[in-house]
């Protein structure tokens, strides 16, 4: 499962800077801007819907990996030689934010489950695309850090409340405030990934993870996605929709599947219907 691997299905976005590949079950949306350890120019962050409904339009993928390119970075953050001519004024910034926000909710509003696969640096704008991902598994050697206070930037307050959700107000006012580097150690620590492995172990540990992940329903998969970000909206969640979808996975043919292979001592064979 690297970069090299022969792809059942490619797609070039923004010039080549944003790539949708599948390799069996699994959907791979990579950053590629290894020169600029893939800082996201607004044409990348505009090909993220795109590559990621090119992606999900294909019925063989169960999920999606996000990933970068060049083994140095994931995402060092958003190109900051673009500031000047495209967050400089209140109009610029509002249709900049715009864009980014579109990419953000997009992710987190994939139907498949997300997997960002994180080697160097996720700083930033990098980060912020990390943690839209349902699952975070990093290198040893990466790092993390969002350095808005050393750039005198605002952050929006939907990329903040994501971050709030994941790691708690006090790590999330720490990771501001010190604008510092973090080791995946402490990432680990504060729950800003899920799992830490070394850098040799990155691919197989992924590759294991989205076996696990398209052998399992999708409708079950996917309801709880739905549950889990209804659920964060607190006493506001949309309990008729978390019904629903928890509904129709028992009403699946999926369902009926998993129940006849539990009784022949059998792997089930799901279908997403």
């Amino acid at each position: 499962m690297t970069g090299e691997a022969h792809s059942e299905l490619e797609t070039r976005f923004a010039d080549g800077r944003v790539l949708a590949t599948r390799e069996g079950a699994v959907g791979w949306l990579t950053f590629n801007r290894p020169e600029r350890h893939n800082a996201m120019s607004v044409e990348m962050w505009e090909a993220v819907p795109l590559a990621l409904d090119r992606l999900e339009g294909d019925g063989e993928v169960r999920v999606v990996v996000l990933r970068g390119a060049g083994g140095k970075a994931f995402i060092s953050g958003a190109d900051i030689t673009q500031f000047e001519d495209r967050r400089s004024s209140t109009d610029d910034r509002s249709g900049y934010d715009r864009v980014v926000g579109a990419a953000s909710r997009r992710i987190a509003a994939a139907r498949r489950p997300t997997l960002a696969m994180i080697r160097g640096y996720c700083i930033g704008g990098g980060l912020g695309v990390a943690l839209q991902c349902d699952l975070r598994i990093a290198t040893r050697a990466s790092s993390f850090g969002i350095p808005a206070a050393r750039l005198g930037v605002g952050y929006g307050h939907a990329g903040l409340r994501r971050l709030i959700e994941v790691v708690g107000p006090s790590f999330a006012t720490e990771i501001f405030a010190t604008a510092r580097r973090f080791t995946a150690e402490e990432a680990l620590a504060m729950g800003l990934v899920n799992r830490v492995v070394e850098d040799s172990e990155l691919e197989p540990f992924v590759a294991d993870y989205c076996r696990r992940i398209a052998e399992n329903a999708p409708l079950t998969i996917e309801a709880v996605k739905t549950c889990v970000r209804e659920l964060a909206r607190g006493r506001d969640f949309d309990r008729e929709l978390c019904e629903r979808v928890v509904r129709a996975c028992f009403e699946s043919e999926d369902y009926a599947e998993g129940r006849r292979a539990f009784l022949e001592k059998r792997k089930p064979v799901f279908k997403g219907k």
